[in-house]
């Protein structure tokens, strides 16, 4: 197939891009590289645009392309918080643009990258996708507005998608060729990894108080290339009409501190830890079940235990201690 990616030069989509070319299809990503890397993806691949810029997203798809995959989104709940406007304007005004772009040229299937931020805080977990939507961070709150478009653009026009409600992607590719780079890095892996190698001083802990096991929060972690291969099962599913959610996620929740601890343990370092407060719109735990995308698509993760992707994003990180260097 003839693949439109945006935001394909970032973490996900990069992985994504890559398994996309691997399997045989011919891919095109779509990316401004404000916080994506050109090193990230194949030169020929790129074609660098905004996402609020509907005349080149025009120009970008008018090759013909049979799915559009879109990552192209602002994706840090604190910031969030602190910033809403910026993110409904890109997460939801640009994704839009896209959707009236693929209109124009043509494009009638998308796979959506979603997030668990869509429920909130859990009644219940493992969280199935039929759990209410309930969300506590404006990030959560714009992604479950374009799903909600999704629908609406389904039976209004015939649009085909697949949206996937993503847990905590992390990790990368096995042959640390690519992997995670972010400026300024929140993820909590990379920042684990970063202490490991000296080039933090500790890892912030916000908050110790939560409801868990140990008093801090609880997260699904899925490995990237496992996350890259479930858009290629959900893109060969679309129907034109209708649509399908997906939670992806391994069914484990793992703590903060035990996230810290397996590090400590795949890297032989030593790495500090401090508490701090909790900040705002982080739910105390997100566990994905992911049984209906197993059972409706086949998927199984490669890489499901929480120490083989620490020790994938370790060799990334050893590799390429100061990232893409750009």
């Amino acid at each position: 197939m003839n693949v439109f990616v945006t935001g394909g030069a970032g973490y996900i989509g990069s992985h994504v891009v890559r398994r996309l070319i691997e399997a045989g299809h011919r891919v095109r990503v779509y990316d401004n590289l404000s916080e994506g890397h050109a090193a990230a993806v194949p030169a020929e691949t790129l074609f660098v645009g905004d996402l609020m810029d509907e005349d080149r997203l025009v120009e970008g798809l008018a090759d013909g392309f049979d799915c559009v995959m879109h990552f192209a989104a602002h994706c840090y709940v604190g910031e969030s918080m602190e910033a809403p406007e910026k993110y409904y304007r890109n997460n939801v005004v640009g994704s839009l643009r896209l959707l009236s772009a693929m209109r124009k040229a043509g494009a009638g299937r998308i796979v959506f990258s979603s997030s668990a931020a869509t429920y909130g805080e859990p009644d219940e977990v493992p969280i199935p996708e039929d759990h209410p939507t309930r969300p506590i961070n404006a990030y959560g709150q714009t992604k479950l507005d374009f799903e909600h478009a999704l629908r609406y653009y389904a039976g209004a026009y015939g649009l085909g998608y697949v949206a996937l409600r993503y847990f905590n992607a992390a990790g990368a590719a096995p042959d640390a060729h690519i992997g995670e780079d972010h400026d300024p890095e929140t993820h909590l892996v990379p920042i684990v990894l970063e202490a490991a190698l000296g080039r933090r001083d500790a890892v912030k802990i916000f908050g110790s108080d939560y409801p868990t096991p140990d008093g801090t929060c609880v997260r699904d972690y899925i490995h990237v290339w496992d996350l890259a291969q479930a858009h290629i099962l959900a893109m060969e599913a679309i129907e034109t009409g209708s649509g399908r959610t997906y939670n992806l996620g391994n069914g484990s929740g793992y703590s903060v501190r035990e996230v810290i601890e397996t590090a400590r343990r795949v890297t032989g370092r030593k790495i500090s830890a401090v508490d701090v407060p909790r900040r705002p719109g982080d739910p105390p735990a997100l566990v994905a079940s992911s049984r209906r995308i197993a059972q409706e698509l086949g998927w199984t993760p490669e890489f499901p235990d929480l120490q083989t992707i620490i020790e994938t994003a370790w060799r990334w990180h050893q590799a390429h201690p100061d990232g893409y260097g750009d």
